[in-house]
């Protein structure tokens, strides 16, 4: 009887194995083929979820079709301790394995904010404060000047605060890295400086191949003590950065006494205007070799350049003119 007793447990124990082993077989189908997700998806795993509860949250989202088939793979592949929190995008019929390979990369979802140059540090201020997927306050609006105009990326979650401090790291470093390499006998003593001149070419032209030409003409003028007599300067006197003029500037605007008129004042205005970009800052280091001291709009979007004021009064009244017809045609049209 004993020997037929073993034997028949071992047979139970061949049974048993089979049928486990074949339940893997099954599971592992499952965890490699293709998912029952229809479409792309978004999943935010928390801080702190563990194994089963990210299983959870994947089979409630329909990324997997089985939250227990899910986490036996991922300890049998001994990863459960690997995965990490964050923001994830699930391609559609992504199977187990590939989730899992998604989370164990931390391929969370790239979110990016562009700082365009120009911008005051109260309109950046504004767009990090209105960023979706970033967390906690900005804090207090950082000296004008200070930050970094850049296209950011971040994951959600991410800290608004570390943010602006990561654009004012961006500053520094571009101004560690440029300005040993500035052209000599520029009229600028300190980096801080080139950064005031940098705001004031940024405001003045968005046309890229421009910067080193207006650059030139600020220091032309500045070598030979002239007036800068840039109207975005009078315009920050008036605003001080923090929101639009919401008008055209007016010649009485020009007389108005603000520390940054430069019709009004000599020199450099005590800080600068907006945040500059790398490019002006590099146009003011490394301006063009010119002999201009002035420029006005040309109508095509940028600047008639002059050496003279004669030569420069000429090109002010092609510009007039421009602006006439440009009038005509819009009375013409709203006639119509």
């Amino acid at each position: 009887m004993k020997p037929r007793l073993v034997g028949g447990v071992l047979v139970v124990s061949v049974v048993l194995a089979l049928i486990a082993g074949g339940a893997a077989l099954v599971a592992l189908d499952r965890f490699e083929r293709e998912g029952p997700l229809a479409e792309d998806v978004t999943v935010v795993v928390p801080r702190g979820a563990n194994l089963s509860a990210i299983s959870r949250l994947l089979y409630q989202s329909g990324v997997v079709e089985d939250a227990r088939v899910f986490k036996w793979g991922v300890r049998l592949l001994g990863l459960a301790h690997d995965l990490k929190a964050g923001e994830y995008a699930f391609p559609a019929g992504v199977s187990m394995r590939g989730a899992l390979e998604i989370l164990d990369r931390g391929e969370t979802v790239a979110r990016w904010l562009t700082v365009a140059e120009g911008l005051t540090s109260t309109e950046i201020v504004a767009l990090v404060a209105a960023a979706e997927g970033l967390s906690g306050e900005p804090g207090p609006v950082p000296p004008e000047g200070s930050l970094l105009p850049e296209t950011y990326h971040y994951s959600r979650d991410d800290d608004r605060a570390a943010l602006i401090d990561r654009m004012q790291s961006g500053m520094e470093v571009v101004l560690a890295e440029l300005w040993p390499e500035r052209a000599e006998g520029l009229p600028i003593k300190t980096p801080e400086e080139a950064v005031i001149l940098a705001s004031i070419v940024e405001k003045e032209t968005g046309v890229a191949e421009e910067r080193p030409l207006v650059a030139s003409v600020f220091i032309n003028r500045l070598k030979r003590r002239m007036r800068l007599q840039s109207d975005p300067t009078v315009v920050y006197g008036l605003t001080l950065g923090k929101g639009p003029l919401g008008r055209a500037l007016i010649f009485r605007d020009l007389d108005k006494p603000t520390p940054y008129n430069t019709y009004t004042n000599g020199g450099l205005p005590p800080g600068p205007i907006a945040n500059p970009g790398r490019a002006a800052i590099a146009a003011v280091l490394n301006p063009a070799q010119t002999r201009y001291l002035y420029f006005v709009a040309d109508g095509s979007g940028g600047h008639a350049f002059a050496k003279s004021l004669v030569e420069h009064n000429k090109n002010v009244a092609k510009w007039r003119m421009i602006q006439r017809e440009e009038r005509r045609k819009q009375k013409r049209q709203n006639a119509q």
